[in-house]
């Protein structure tokens, strides 16, 4: 696409757009109509992991019956820049927190008795987390799984923020310590990113680490929010990143047990 292609300028823009992500379909998971559930718990339910890796290139995807994961969903929230360019809410967690203290995170959390599908999830979390109205955000497609580092199954939900100026965030003081907002192009770019490679049962994969300055602060999203945001930015924008994604291929696992964790 070219710059002016990469625009997102105007209500009209992301109307396309919510129309465009509506025809995405996810890859579909062994595991979609299943109701047992693992009982593997991860950072008192919310979603922050160093690690995390798309599903359906992991084991646990080649075999359902031994494992099924609990359930989370977090909300990629969307609204328009005042440059026109599309942009993404963020949060930084407290750094009282016992767990990822300080980490960048997508608003979400794991699912409830009573919630309706993943885009509830996503949205009542958001609205627990950052006081974001779950009627301003008009939720238009889910992406595939990811599994993150204690094998927590976790939905990314895309919606759109329609009307910025209607969300006045209220950040919970106990989870969350910042709301911030950054351009969903910067995932598949390679400016200001950095790259780690890691082992897990004698495969090789990646973790990307991005850099982002606003307003005098600085935030590094990195894991299994970067990676989201990768694949988040490769559907939205319709093509893949100029650099290699995780993509592991890993060997089936023998044995999952409460402990199996990737490193």
């Amino acid at each position: 696409m070219d710059s002016a292609a990469n625009s997102f300028g105007g209500s009209q823009s992301l109307v396309a757009l919510a129309q465009q992500l509506r025809h995405y379909k996810a890859p579909r998971m062994p595991f979609d109509d299943d109701s047992e559930e693992a009982t593997f718990e991860e950072s008192a339910g919310k979603v922050v992991s160093q690690v995390g890796v798309v599903e359906s290139a992991t084991p646990i995807s080649r075999d359902p019956q031994r494992f099924r994961p609990k359930r989370a969903a977090v909300l990629i929230c969307l609204f328009q820049g005042e440059a026109g360019d599309l942009r993404v809410i963020l949060t930084k967690r407290s750094s009282t927190l016992s767990t990822h203290s300080g980490e960048i995170a997508l608003p979400g959390g794991k699912a409830e008795e009573g919630d309706k599908d993943d885009g509830d999830t996503a949205t009542r979390e958001a609205h627990e987390e950052i006081g974001l109205d779950p009627a301003l955000v008009n939720v238009v497609t889910v992406l595939e799984p990811f599994l993150s580092k204690h094998l927590l199954r976790v939905v990314p939900v895309i919606g759109i923020l329609n009307d910025k100026e209607s969300f006045k965030p209220a950040p919970n003081p106990d989870e969350v310590e910042a709301v911030f907002d950054a351009p969903l192009e910067m995932f598949i770019k390679d400016e200001n990113r950095r790259v780690e490679e890691r082992e897990w049962m004698g495969n090789k994969y990646l973790i990307h680490f991005f850099d982002y300055e606003t307003e005098n602060k600085k935030f590094l999203i990195w894991g299994l929010t970067a990676g989201i945001l990768i694949k988040a930015a490769s559907v939205v924008y319709q093509r893949p990143p100029p650099f290699p994604e995780q993509n592991p291929i890993f060997k089936i696992l023998e044995n999952v047990e409460k402990d199996t964790a990737l490193p």
